[in-house]
């Protein structure tokens, strides 16, 4: 078998240890593979570099397209990014595949049939990172969601249960409260479903559909879900499993794809011989899958089966009466390699043979939404930072600047509508949203009209401090209304 080449990193913390763990126990099962070793973390943060990630680094991933990683390191304080979002973005891995899954008897859980995969959206949602501090006393997250976006995760999600013979996919969103973005999730996740008649398909609110995934995940396969929720209910669904410890990530692109364990770098842990392999290691099974070393990733993922079930555990779910042995990190990885070839007896051996089991590869391009809506702004929202009186008075003051076709039909705090008829009970803060929409009833709104309204909303006195256009695509509201 040729090599196949691979980007790895070391990390910070515990990674170094765990990442050497993992790659003797790859290539002792058999794993063919051409490591090409990359710095990444806290000392490149700490060399001036705000990314983490030396620029040599995206050339080796360009080159070999696969990136296995171990935890790293961001110094606390400003300026320093996220390098798994930077990864993540910069090379398109739209998909974050989380397997969970319970070892019972031989790790403690609450749920001894647990066998859920978390497919989280992996661009998108709060995590463009987009914030402002508006006033003195709000700030704002903007939250993105997209038609191309969706559909890329909730085919791949539909894909991966058929490729792996999973037999139902799931759709988290809170489309209750947020209408038009995790509502446009929901759309395209119905849209896209009858397109696979062979899997069953549920949508859940995603706060009940969390409890519920929490007190009897045994009823979930397959959960997809935009980014923020995929992220904090992977890590919920891992640790309820058995431990977050024990798993592995796979970020999957069109031409990329990263493996990582889902927890961090742990430093306290770092270099006494401690931390679990685990989750790095079944990173690297997802890898091996990946880029077709399926019977290597079988025989490594049973052997590690089998040292499991045999007691063999690291300090982390060590149980007196279950476990039989603790061991280090070293020592773990070592009863894993001398296990190669081995199945589980108790435990379900896995096969990957014949495509069964992994992330192995991206979607097709996502279909996208071919017909041209027609698009027509209605109106504007002015935001103001204000501390000068009551909504009335703000209310008063504002429809004064009326005029060129625009008029104030109604003002927001917080989301919640403060006039006209607001609730005195209301609490308000200094951040107004001020909507102006055409005299003519249902009337079009010009670009221009907007500017010279904001050039009365100035001459006034008025600091606003940003606009949002209304839009009505194909005479359907392209924005949100206030509760009232």
């Amino acid at each position: 078998m040729a090599k196949t080449p691979i980007t790895v990193a070391h990390g910070d913390g515990i990674g170094p240890e765990i990442m050497d763990a993992t790659l003797r126990i790859l290539e002792a099962a058999g794993a063919e593979l051409e490591i090409d070793t990359i710095e990444i973390g806290e000392k490149v943060y700490l060399a001036g570099n705000p990314a983490g990630i030396e620029p040599r680094a995206f050339e080796s991933l360009r080159r070999t397209k696969v990136f296995l990683k171990a935890p790293i390191t961001t110094p606390q304080g400003g300026g320093y990014k996220s390098l798994n979002v930077t990864v993540r973005k910069t090379f398109g891995l739209y998909a974050n595949v989380r397997p969970c899954v319970s070892y019972h008897p031989f790790v403690e859980t609450k749920h001894p049939v647990m066998d859920v995969v978390i497919v989280r959206e992996n661009e998108e949602d709060v995590y463009g990172g987009i914030e402002y501090r508006q006033t003195g006393q709000v700030t704002q997250c903007l939250k993105l969601i997209s038609r191309p976006g969706t559909e890329k995760i909730v085919r791949y999600a539909f894909e991966y249960a058929r490729r792996n013979n999973r037999r139902k996919v799931t759709c988290f969103t809170k489309d209750n409260i947020m209408k038009i973005t995790d509502g446009l999730f929901h759309k395209i996740f119905e849209e896209i479903a009858p397109e696979y008649p062979d899997i069953e398909n549920e949508h859940w609110i995603v706060d009940i559909g969390a409890a519920k995934l929490a007190d009897t995940p045994e009823n979930f396969d397959v959960v997809v879900l935009p980014n923020l929720y995929g992220d904090v209910l992977s890590d919920v669904a891992a640790q309820i499993a058995g431990s977050v410890g024990l798993a592995g990530s796979a970020n999957i692109g069109d031409s990329i794809a990263m493996f990582e364990a889902i927890h961090g770098s742990a430093p306290r842990r770092a270099g006494q011989n401690l931390a679990n392999p685990s989750g790095l290691f079944l990173g690297g099974v997802l890898m091996l899958v990946h880029i077709g070393q399926t019977e290597v990733a079988e025989r490594a993922h049973n052997a590690w089966l089998t040292t499991l079930e045999e007691g063999i555990h690291t300090y982390d779910i060590y149980k007196e009466g279950v476990s039989r042995e603790k061991m280090g990190t070293r020592e773990f990885a070592e009863a894993v390699i001398s296990r190669v070839g081995q199945k589980p007896e108790t435990l379900k051996a896995v096969s990957y043979r014949a495509g069964k089991g992994g992330s192995e590869s991206s979607v097709s391009a996502a279909k996208t939404n071919d017909a041209a809506e027609k698009k027509e702004t209605v109106g504007v929202d002015v935001y103001l930072d204000w501390t000068e009186g009551s909504p009335d008075q703000l209310g008063a003051a504002v429809s004064k600047l009326n005029g060129d076709g625009l008029r104030l039909s109604a003002i927001s705090n917080r989301g919640v509508k403060v006039w006209p008829d607001g609730h005195t009970e209301t609490f308000c803060s200094d951040h107004w949203r001020c909507r102006f929409v055409s005299e003519a009833k249902g009337g079009a709104v010009r670009h221009a009209q907007i500017a010279q309204l904001l050039a009365r909303v100035a001459e006034a006195g008025f600091d606003f401090i940003k606009t949002e256009n209304l839009c009505d695509f194909d005479g359907q509201a392209g924005y949100s209304h206030a509760q009232e």
